[in-house]
């Protein structure tokens, strides 16, 4: 099994692998040219997206700066809005649906790693690295994610849900509701 099967299957694997690594350099190229290029590049903006992401939707906008991993594992459905400074870490899935608002400086992470730094930090001959595992993040349509929001590993968000900004995702959130706060909790229906 490789180290990207064994990260899109949730299990440890090494993030320096050069398979791995490929992809992250050539995500970094393309996020160089994308959040350098004049805004009114609308065209050259849409190609750079459109071989960054595995699904890029009509309409989708995205401010620069925008930052992932490797961008390849993200999909965003049509006339959805990143707003600037967002960072996507896309370890594994990530699937945004259609009419999306993000705020700026949302977070969304799928990769972890173990919490005591004993499971976490392996030493060998070549010095110290660390274990990743990673799960799915799954945004539903109609769904608007208040800035500075920090989205966790394996979170399902469904539809027509308003998170608050600065909130910390760390449960599921069903359709048709109101959440937020640190954690971030359900605070109604909408």
């Amino acid at each position: 099994m490789t180290e990207k099967q064994k990260m899109l299957n949730g299990d440890f694997y090494d993030s320096r692998d050069p398979e791995l690594l490929k992809m992250y350099h050539h995500a970094r190229k393309l996020l160089k040219s994308y959040n350098n290029l004049d805004s009114n590049l609308l065209d050259e903006r849409n190609q750079l997206l459109n071989e960054l992401f595995e699904f890029k939707g009509e309409g989708v906008w995205i401010e620069a700066p925008f930052f992932c991993d490797y961008g390849v594992l993200i999909s965003i459905g049509e006339n959805t809005f990143v707003n600037t400074n967002c960072m996507f870490l896309d370890n594994n899935q990530i699937n945004i649906g259609k009419n999306g608002l993000i705020g700026p400086f949302v977070q969304i992470y799928t990769a972890g790693h173990p919490l005591k730094a004993s499971d976490r930090i392996i030493e060998d001959k070549n010095g110290s690295h660390y274990l990743t595992s990673s799960k799915p993040v799954t945004i539903g349509n109609n769904v608007w994610i208040g800035g500075n929001t920090v989205i966790m590993p394996g979170i399902t968000i469904g539809n027509n849900v308003t998170i608050g900004a600065g909130s910390v995702v760390t449960k599921n959130i069903p359709n048709d509701i109101l959440a937020f706060g640190n954690p971030c909790e359900v605070k109604r229906a909408l």
